[in-house]
């Protein structure tokens, strides 16, 4: 089998703008690879990090369970109590974009759900944000602006009732 090389300290930081780029040109996969080896060498570095979990939200639409799965691991290891909150939000906003792209039935109804969590985190986040960061409140803005114009995604029915046998 293969071995992967190790990248030098020297080299984090061009590694990571290029991890950027790379999510700039809609390759996640190679952004994702790159943050790996960044932290292989500095498992704390948390702009690898946030760039991690951005670049696996990127994967949702391809294998919504594992990039969904992967992105919701990463949030903890933030150290900033603001990020893991925003970037929490993040990582439930885009499983319900993916959701709904995928669409199938009852699609609408668990984008609903995921849309109001990343507007929970988004609440949380913005009493956590530093003076001038408003990042929080136009993700939440954004959320809402979806749910106004596609009254389809909606809160599914709270029970489920059963037809009688007879």
């Amino acid at each position: 089998m293969f071995e992967l090389k190790h990248l030098s300290k020297d080299g984090i930081p061009k590694a990571l703008e290029r991890a950027d780029r790379y999510r700039l040109l809609n390759e996640p996969v190679e952004a994702e690879s790159i943050c790996r080896d960044v932290l292989v060498i500095e498992p704390e570095n948390q702009l690898a990090l946030v760039t991690l979990l951005l670049a696996l939200t990127d994967q949702l639409e391809e294998d919504v369970a594992e990039a969904g799965r992967q992105a919701r691991e990463v949030v903890p290891r933030l150290k900033d109590e603001y990020a893991r909150a925003y970037y929490a939000g993040i990582v439930y906003e885009r499983r319900a974009k993916a959701q709904l792209k995928r669409g199938g039935p009852g699609a609408a109804y668990v984008a609903h759900d995921l849309f109001r969590e990343a507007m929970s985190c988004y609440e949380k986040a913005e009493g956590l944000r530093p003076p001038g960061n408003e990042d929080a409140l136009l993700r939440w803005n954004t959320c809402v602006r979806i749910l106004m114009r596609h009254p389809q995604i909606q809160q599914g029915p709270q029970e489920r009732v059963e037809a009688p046998l007879e």
